[in-house]
């Protein structure tokens, strides 16, 4: 059964895409959450991915030039953040009560971001047809 009442501001949300966008630092990722709840969206979504399992070894080695290093696999591994980083960004999104969670491209991030009990989910793009995935 449908509870719509044909009251739109109950039933959409708006959400802040950050996906990467915080260029690896943590800093810009609390301003693009502060900026975000002063707009007035109702969540953030960043992305998360285990680097070694959605990237062929062969893409992870090619050269590549950034502010990370001289690799693919340098430049994604400065992008990603990992535990220490989701804490902070889930407790920082607490203070400011706003939801936040992530795109998950592959089981393992999937996994990790079941940790914190998210309201949210997002299927990754990429992995809108992998039914192994969409299943988990």
């Amino acid at each position: 059964m449908n509870n719509f009442n044909g009251d739109l501001t109950n039933n959409c949300k708006i959400i802040a895409e950050i996906g990467i966008n915080h260029n690896g630092d943590l800093t810009i990722a609390k301003k693009l959450i502060e900026s975000a709840k002063k707009s007035g969206f109702d969540a953030v979504k960043f992305q998360k991915r285990n680097i070694e399992t959605v990237y062929t070894k062969a893409e992870l080695d090619k050269p590549r030039e950034s502010p990370w290093g001289r690799t693919t696999r340098e430049q994604k591994y400065g992008l990603e953040f990992g535990k220490k980083e989701y804490d902070e960004i889930n407790n920082y999104c607490e203070s400011l009560k706003i939801q936040w969670f992530a795109s998950a491209w592959d089981t393992k991030s999937l996994n990790f971001l079941d940790n914190y009990n998210l309201k949210y989910q997002k299927v990754a793009s990429a992995m809108i047809t992998n039914e192994d995935f969409l299943k988990a």
